[in-house]
């Protein structure tokens, strides 16, 4: 139902544009390549996994100026067709929104997407946005979400009020997909809490600001989580994703100290307890950990750039995060009590070429770890090249990195912008 109404909300509001003053066009069109090293390790009879996937992907941008500029409109479509996952084929609204400021406001309705975060190897407090699981491992890709976003601007910092009228379910592979689960993933059965599903209404408030070197947030957010709990079916052939209600208190925060950059971001949520209960008669039933429970969670490190190294013109940053999660249970948590390194090299060039390379090291379970790699390069006639590599090594079962243990790939990518 709500994916119905995102398409008919972005039709009646493009035909109200056609008297628009200014109007700008831009995107691009991609194609992609994605080789992965091992066979599925849930291949079937029924369903093999793919060992490639190609791809075709196209985000136009379109933006409308009107009333000389004190009003915007933006509509941002996606579109992905992938030749071996179903599920993996799918369009969305990034953004559809109506923009309009005045000197201590702004306010912005419509569909939209909210990054919220400072820190590299995850983002703990970024939850506005569902994630597109689809599109790649690490979380970074999110779908629209609808909105009214009211932000006031004061000297001792921006406070930023959401009303969020509608859910978007988490997009999963299918069973012919990699990054999928043993089990096959009830998509179209998703359970919830709140009696009116994905239309329940969730709220959020941030509080940010500038205080000299540092940057600051405080966020709060109520409503329907966006990271499902996954239970099986009655018959236990099949996962359906649960969503919950839950509380989430917020804080990150940046210190940029010369060639030092310092982050945190912190986390608490909570879950109703009515849920609680439920998952813990559910967990004993089948002997495993649902994860609805309260928790806490933390990641923290640095950035610390080297400018123009043994006589070159590069910039080269040395990265290190540390990850906490009070679950303690890595069969449900990542990062629960993790270590990340890295390096990123801007090649300074006229390509804008940059590198970055980072480790994962579960410091629990030694033989658990995650490799990530990724290349970006500008070439001539305005396309770009991005190459992307990602091994994960895990020999232990209870841990949920052992699910994607196949799953490592080298993607290559070209994308035309206009």
């Amino acid at each position: 139902m709500i994916k119905k109404n995102l398409f008919v909300a972005s039709a009646l509001l493009l035909a109200q544009l056609g008297q628009a003053a200014e109007f700008e066009l831009s995107g691009y069109v991609g194609l992609e390549w994605r080789e992965h090293f091992e066979q599925g390790q849930f291949d079937s009879p029924a369903a093999k996994q793919a060992d490639r996937q190609i791809g075709l992907t196209l985000e136009p941008e379109m933006v409308w100026s009107l009333a000389d500029g004190e009003q915007t409109v933006v509509f941002k479509p996606y579109a992905r067709l992938d030749s071996a996952d179903d599920e993996r084929t799918h369009g969305d609204i990034r953004e559809l929104s109506w923009m309009t400021y005045g000197d201590d406001w702004e306010i912005t309705a419509g569909i939209s997407k909210v990054y919220w975060g400072v820190t590299e190897s995850q983002h703990l407090v970024d939850i506005i946005n569902q994630t597109d699981f689809v599109e790649a491992p690490d979380g970074e890709d999110k779908l629209g979400q609808p909105m009214i976003k009211l932000s006031a601007i004061r000297d001792w910092g921006t406070v930023t009020g959401f009303v969020l009228p509608g859910f978007r379910e988490r997009t999963f592979p299918g069973e012919e997909g990699r990054f999928r689960t043993a089990l096959p993933m009830a998509i179209n059965d998703a359970e919830y809490q709140a009696g009116e599903e994905d239309a329940h209404v969730d709220y959020a408030l941030r509080w940010n600001h500038t205080l000299g070197d540092y940057d600051v947030g405080l966020s709060w957010f109520n409503g329907t989580s966006r990271d499902p709990l996954f239970v099986p079916n009655n018959t236990g052939t099949e996962i359906l994703p649960f969503y919950a209600q839950i509380n989430q208190l917020g804080v990150d925060a940046q210190a940029t100290l010369g060639s030092w950059l310092w982050k945190f971001e912190g986390i608490v949520r909570s879950y109703d307890k009515s849920v609680k209960n439920t998952f813990k008669i559910l967990g004993d039933q089948y002997n495993q950990n649902l994860g609805a429970e309260d928790y806490s969670a933390a990641t923290g490190g640095f950035e610390y750039t080297f400018y123009g190294p043994l006589g070159t013109v590069w910039d080269w940053g040395v990265l290190a995060e540390y990850q906490y999660d009070s679950r303690e249970d890595a069969s449900i948590a990542i990062g629960q009590n993790d270590l990340f390194l890295g390096s990123r090299i801007g090649f300074n060039d006229t390509a804008s070429s940059e590198l970055l390379a980072g480790i994962s090291q579960d410091l629990d379970h030694n033989n658990t770890h995650s490799l990530v790699v990724e290349y970006a390069t500008r070439l001539d006639g305005g396309i770009t090249l991005n190459i992307d590599g990602f091994v994960l090594l895990s020999d232990e079962p209870d841990n949920i990195s052992h699910t994607f243990k196949r799953d490592d790939y080298l993607q290559i990518s070209l994308n035309y912008f206009f």
